[in-house]
Order: structure tokens, then sequence, then C-alpha cells
């Protein structure tokens, strides 16, 4: 399946143009002179051009090849000088050109080079003398007369269409003119993978509005979103489709894997592209700044920087506008907000709705085949659980493509139950880009989080970090969480699958940091492994209160206990609890089942006490009063609003 079809008038050709533009001249006239240099001005736009360097202007036909390019190149521009038609092969290729402009919406551009348009367009001057003689060859030959007037109707009919008259300008100037024309009209989604892509016409839009590429100043575009959103994909559709305007482009791919401490290397590949010089141009990247500035200022440049992390990608590789020449256009990719800067304008990518979800889904999986009905119930429930990302998409499609139907449930469910690989590693890398501090508040909205209002959450991190609502805010801007209408802290399932599963390697290595699951917490305190390292417990419903004194002690690092739920069946007194670590910040346990706390318990940073409808009779056995700031030291003041106490 393909994406929507809302392409230019000509886009239905896109996929059969070889080639972007088809030169017609006379060698002898031009090809030394003004056809050389708009060869080697298109070819240096990256404007794929068709000259027939070895083509022998004379005889009556032209060779099938030349007639084939003709009708596979977009663009075809006449090069009309004074013995154009002196050459009964370049009046045949015209023919043929009028033709496929015709039939295929082949664009035209005629350009007058040493001769008036007039000339051309009524056959007078010096093809009047010309045209006699071709006559002349032809007067007893109906067929022949036949051709000389099919000659003669192409060129009135170019000569009338909208052009380039060299006479009157600069040459220089004047071909500078004409590539940016051709550019201009070349097709926008000319490569033929673009049409695969589900929705790229709607990103091309947007992205091409934010660049107003009309406007002659330098422009930098952001591009940000999750992992595997498709932030890649729009940059190349965009870089593809605008790179012939400029005067040199360059995508630089994947930095985010590249060394910062080789900076420099990075800026000789993209001086290289730019100028089109394959050469180590510096050895320093702060040389690489300076070369930049001088060799730039002057050019209008296309430049994609993809998957920046660091914010020396920008200072090394665009850190300043005046380094590149007016109409020039920068356009960055990142999951971190952040890198772009407050003041270039970004465009944020999301994941895919429904109906494109599918679309891109079935692409993948069923390629042009039509699956039977248990099938498509089965993508479905895939398509579902990928929540729009493209990557996941993608490669799942890939991975059930020419599957039977036994594959198809037994990888659903494997889907359903674990995390991806090739997903995790590739939404792993946003993780691994934090602060230490950074991934404790992810890792604790991934694991207990997810889904409370933003409010309750920020006043439980900032018990333990009083940089919390700024640290929260980061996350958002590397594109890890977001704020949902109903102002909960939300994030995309397979970014919290990301971050349990790196908790779950943790708790694999006997480093276990997070527990949310009855059987979890069971299983540690019934072995006392990993309880070191465990920092957070926040279980719904607890079956059995198998506390292990021994656990609990070693659970030094526990800044939040939250127990929410008890089994009706046990007994109050079964297993009563021993021990309490004094580092918790968050302390909830609903129905708490004893009448006392632990006597040595002693929450110094204590800032939420949440024990409602407990069997508690007193906090300790010394007192009665439920303020003490013996206990709970200078935080009294400020916890004591958060306690919560039903006796």
């Amino acid at each position: 399946m393909t994406s929507s079809s809302s392409f230019a008038s000509n886009s239905q050709y896109c996929a059969q143009w070889k080639y972007d533009v088809f030169l017609s001249f006379r060698g002898a006239d031009t090809r030394r002179t003004f056809t050389g240099h708009l060869y080697e001005g298109l070819k240096n736009r990256g404007i794929f051009t068709f000259q027939d360097d070895k083509r022998l202007e004379h005889g009556d036909s032209i060779s099938e090849e030349l007639m084939k390019a003709i009708e596979e190149s977009q663009v075809a521009v006449i090069v009309f000088s004074k013995n154009y038609a002196t050459s009964r092969w370049c009046l045949n290729e015209l023919v043929k050109i009028m033709e496929c402009k015709v039939e295929n919406g082949q664009i035209v551009i005629p350009v007058f080079y040493d001769v008036d348009p007039s000339h051309v367009r009524y056959q007078s001057e010096s093809f009047v003398e010309t045209f006699a003689k071709h006559e002349s060859r032809y007067k007893d030959d109906v067929e022949g007369m036949q051709k000389v007037q099919g000659w003669r109707t192409a060129l009135t009919a170019a000569a009338n269409l909208k052009g380039y008259d060299i006479c009157d300008g600069i040459e220089s100037e004047c071909i500078r003119k004409l590539v940016d024309d051709v550019s201009s009209k070349l097709c926008k989604t000319s490569s033929p993978y673009l049409q695969d892509i589900v929705g790229i016409d709607t990103h091309l839009e947007k992205v091409k509005s934010l660049l107003e590429m009309e406007t002659n100043d330098v422009r930098i575009v952001g591009i940000w979103g999750m992992g595997g959103v498709g932030k890649t994909t729009i940059a190349r559709a965009v870089f593809d489709t605008l790179s012939p305007q400029f005067q040199g482009a360059s995508f630089l791919a994947d930095l985010k894997e590249t060394n910062i401490n080789e900076m420099h290397s990075l800026q000789n590949i993209l001086l290289s592209a730019l100028l089109r010089e394959d050469k180590r141009y510096v050895n320093t990247k702060e040389e690489g700044k300076r070369l930049m500035a001088h060799r730039l200022r002057f050019m209008k440049v296309l430049v994609v920087l993809d998957d920046i992390n660091h914010h020396d990608h920008w200072e090394y590789l665009a850190g300043d506008l005046r380094w590149f020449g007016s109409g020039s256009r920068i356009i960055a990719t990142t999951r971190n907000k952040q890198i772009i800067g407050k003041n270039n304008v970004v465009y944020e990518v999301t994941t895919l709705p429904e109906h494109d979800a599918i679309q891109l889904f079935n692409h993948y999986a069923f390629k042009d085949e039509a699956p039977d009905e248990h099938i498509k119930k089965l993508a479905l429930e895939v398509v579902s659980h990928a929540k729009g990302l493209p990557l996941a998409l993608r490669l799942w499609g890939i991975w059930l493509h020419n599957q039977d139907t036994t594959m198809w449930r037994e990888v659903v469910d494997m889907i359903k139950r674990e995390s991806s690989p090739d997903i995790v590693k590739n939404l792993k890398i946003s993780f691994e880009g934090l602060q230490d501090k950074e991934k404790t508040i992810f890792l604790d909205i991934a694991c207990f989080f997810r889904g409370r209002k933003k409010d309750v959450t920020i006043e439980i991190l900032e018990s333990y970090d009083l940089g919390a609502r700024i640290r929260l805010h980061g996350l958002i801007e590397k594109s890890l969480v977001f704020i949902s209408t109903y102002d909960t802290i939300q994030m995309h399932d397979l970014i919290q699958d990301m971050g349990r599963y790196v908790v779950k390697i943790q708790k694999d290595s006997g480093k276990c940091s997070r527990i949310w699951r009855g059987e979890d917490f069971e299983d540690v305190m019934m072995d006392n492994m990993g309880t070191m390292t465990v920092e957070a417990i926040c279980i719904i419903f607890l079956k059995k209160r198998s506390f292990s004194k021994e656990s609990m002690k070693n659970m030094q690092r526990l800044r939040i206990l939250c127990i929410q739920t008890w089994s009706s069946q046990s007994d109050s007194e079964d297993g009563s609890i021993e021990y309490l670590p004094n580092n918790l910040c968050w302390f909830v346990w609903e129905r708490y089942p004893w009448k006392l706390l632990p006597e040595n318990f002693n929450p110094r940073r204590l800032v939420n006490l949440d024990l409602r409808w407990s069997s508690l009779h007193s906090l300790w056995k010394e007192t009665e009063t439920f303020h003490e700031p013996a206990k709970f030291g200078q935080q009294n003041l400020i916890w004591s609003k958060n306690v919560i106490y039903n006796k």
C-alpha cells in the first residue's frame, strides 16, 4: 500500500523519470561554451542530466537510446542557436520533445542563445536559408515534406513557450537563473521510495511551510519527536525534494553515533559535500569553524543534521547563521527539543493516527496480498499494541510477512508479552542520554506514576529530588513523557516497556531498583536478593504480608514505599513488620494492618505519610500524640501537612 495521493499534477509520472533534464543542442554551436557550462551547473546542483557527448548530428533519424532518454526526462532544455535547424538530428529531437510534452506532461524550457526568439518562431533570418535547403532535399518526397512541416510546427510551438533569451544578459547569471528554474520545476516527489511513506505529503507540506523557501534569509528548522517516530525519514524526504534548489547540499546522518571528540571529521565531510571537493580541509574543530564561515558565507546551502544529541553538533556544524549564504536552510532532527534552542522553529512529529498506522503495517506485512479475515484481526491487535509508532509497525510488519496463521498467533502473543529487542534498542538511546537524576525520575514514572496527575507526581518526585519539576520538563523536551489533556503524566506504551525493560535487566543482574508486582516483592523478601539496590516499591495489591526483617534492613536506599491494598484473608497479626528504612521520603500504606509502626523507625526525610483506613492506634509506643519533632526532625512543619492518619 502507498501513502495518500496528493502529489503535484505531474506526479503520476514521477516513478518513470530516469533523468531530471535532457539537453537538446547543436554541439558545434554551444558544446564548448554555453551548453557545457549549463551542464556543469546542473550537475553541481545534483540535477541528473542527460547530455549525449557522442552524437553525430547528421542523418534523418535519432537513435532509440536518445528517444528513450527524452521520454524518461522530466525536463527538456532546448538550446536554440543560429545553426540549430541545420541539424536534422536536432529537429527530430525537438519533435519528440514536443510530443512528450503533450503526452507525458514533460516540462520544456527553450533557451535562445545568440538568436532572436522570433527567428525561431517564424523560421526567419538564418532559418530561412536552412529550411529552403530542407524543402529542396525533400521536394519530391511527400513524407519528407510532412517531416519538414513537423519541424516548423515544433519550432513555432517551442518558441512560444516561456524561456530564456541569453542575448541581453550575463551568461553566468543566466545559467544560474536557469538552473534555479529547473530545480523549482522538478517533480517534488521524484524519488519513488517516497510514495511508500504513509502520510509523507502532509509532513512535507508542513516542514516546507516552516522553511519559508520564498524568503532569502538563513533559517533553521528542527524536527522533534520520540525515537522511531519517523523524524529521519521526513528529513530525508525534505532533503531529496529540495536539495536541487541549492548550490550545495549535505545530509549528515545519525550524528548521535559519532564521537564528539571527532567533530573536525564531520566538518570535513560537510565541507566536502558542499564544496564538491573530496579532501581533508581541517584538523581541529576550531579551525573547521573558521573555514566554514569563510568558504560557505556566499553559498546557498541545505544542511541536514540528523539525530543530534549534543550542543557541540550545533556549535561546530551550524553555530552561526552568518556562516551560510542568503537563502540557506539548516534542518536538524532530534529527540531533545532543548538542543534546538527556543529561538528556532520546531516541527513536532507525533505518532500515526489509526488509519495511517494500519496502512503502514499492511504495507510491510502483506505487500499487495489480501490476508484472510483471521489474520486481519491479528493484524489489528499488532497495530493497537504499536500505538502509532512507525518503527514498531515497520519491524513487526517485516517480521510477520509471509507467516502462516499459527506463527501469526504466536508472534502476536509474544509482542504483547515481551519487549522487542530492536525497538527497545532504538528507544533506549534516549534513556542512555539522560543524566543520572533524570534516569531516576524517568524509571519511577515508567514503573509507577504513568497516568497520575502531574501535580501529585511532582510532589512525590520532589520528596527526594528538589529539582524534580525542572527534570520532568527535561523529560518532556526529550520526547520521553508528555502531559495529557487531563493534566496527567503520560508516555507511549513502548517507551514505558523500554523503561521497565531497563529495570528488568537490573533485576536479572541482581540489582533490582524498583518493584511494582506483588510476586516480585515476595521473591525479594524470600531470597533477600538485590535488596540493597531497591529504591522504590509501589504495589497496588499484595496477597501476602511476607516481610523479612533482614530484607527490609538491607533496603537502606528505599525512598518510596506505597502499598495500597492487602488481601482481606490475611491475619492482621501474621508477619508483623519489624523494620522500615529511615530513608523513606514518601510512605503510603492503605489499611496498614498493625497497631504500631516499628519502634526504630526514624524517617527524618519523610515528606508524606498516608496511613488511611489503617489499624494503627498510635505512631509509637512512647506517645499517643501524632506529631513528634524528635522523630521527624526539621521536616515536621512541611510533611505534617501531608499526613493522613485515620485511627
